[in-house]
């Protein structure tokens, strides 16, 4: 079992940044691939960007290339989304997810353990 606990959501102006990190627990974090997805009001969940266990490959979203970064600090078991430049259509519940596996990975279906969320609400 993996257990994943977000943090670092909130309310920010549109232009502004934050930073998510999500703990993980349970696993050895080095063996982890790691996502973040996120889900609007109304609408189904999405990719928004993956690491895998090195931190040296990485996947964006199209919507969030440029304005976000994921990183990972295998050191503290923990891995961030640095959000930058945040427009109000960012707004939804970010969640941290994960699998055991080598690899970069983009598709729900591909993790095992999910967080709980944190809301990031962006006003224009």
């Amino acid at each position: 079992q993996v257990h994943l606990v977000e943090s670092g959501g909130g309310l920010v102006q549109a232009g502004g940044s934050l930073r998510l990190s999500c703990a993980a627990s349970g696993r050895s974090f080095v063996r982890l691939a790691l996502g973040w997805f996120r889900q609007g009001a109304g609408e189904e969940r999405e990719f928004v960007a993956a690491i895998n266990w090195s931190g040296g490959g990485t996947r964006y979203a199209d919507s969030t290339k440029g304005r976000f970064t994921i990183s990972r600090d295998n050191t503290k078991n923990t891995v961030y989304l640095q959000m930058s430049s945040l427009k109000p259509e960012d707004t939804a519940a970010y969640y941290c997810a994960a699998t055991v596996s080598y690899g970069v990975y983009i598709e729900e279906s591909d993790y095992a353990y999910w967080g709980q969320g944190t809301q990031v609400t962006v006003s224009s």
